[in-house]
């Protein structure tokens, strides 16, 4: 996390905005309320900035905010990818990723996954941010796909069914689970669930 502290505004253009910290507040609003629902003023309150300053920093207004919060879910993904490649069992960490749903408090389990509520809510809405969304959910499932592939080959995998099948079986589970969770906030049942289907990549 980046704890610079906040610097006085420059050439018109504070460099607040590049603390991933302030976007991250822009984030957890547009996570829990959705694009459409977020208003302009949801999001200064939540900034701590005046509409100029807004303005003056993102010149796209709320959607070029929304897209650098999608962004920042794509770098946390590419970040686990990157721990992937360096851990020694790899298939298990993608499992822990999963259980670690059932970890998660309620407010979260209602929230989901922003990038799959935006999938849902933009159809028909905004093609673009749409587009984009799908793209993150397609490299999650092309991660998961190769990491499949590698332990069929070392033999660690017993399921030996096409990794681009297993790999979108398990972008389907993550897409289900996110709905499933805000159906039964429940972390103990949640955990069944998710174990039980987790051992098709046993």
């Amino acid at each position: 996390m980046n704890n610079t502290k906040m610097i006085p505004e420059m050439r018109g253009r504070p460099t607040i905005y590049d603390d991933q910290q302030i976007l991250l507040k822009a984030q957890s609003v547009f996570w829990t309320k959705g694009y459409t629902a977020t208003s302009l003023e949801d999001l200064l309150k939540a900034m701590d900035i005046g509409s100029g300053s807004f303005y003056n920093a993102f010149k796209g207004g709320k959607k070029e905010l929304f897209r650098k919060a999608l962004l920042q879910r794509r770098a946390a993904f590419n970040q686990f990818k990157a721990e992937l490649k360096k851990n020694e069992s790899p298939i298990e960490l993608i499992k822990d990723f999963f259980r670690s749903i059932a970890e998660s408090d309620s407010l979260v389990h209602l929230q989901g996954c922003i990038i799959v509520n935006t999938v849902v809510e933009m159809t028909f809405v905004d093609e673009e941010l749409e587009k984009e969304s799908v793209a993150i959910l397609m490299e999650v499932e092309k991660m998961f796909t190769a990491e499949i592939e590698k332990a069929q080959k070392k033999g660690t995998l017993k399921n030996q069914t096409d990794p681009v099948i297993l790999g979108r079986y398990l972008i389907t589970l993550w897409n289900g689970l996110n709905v499933t969770r805000r159906m039964y906030p429940d972390n103990n049942i949640l955990k069944e669930q998710i174990e039980m289907q987790l051992e098709i990549i046993s």
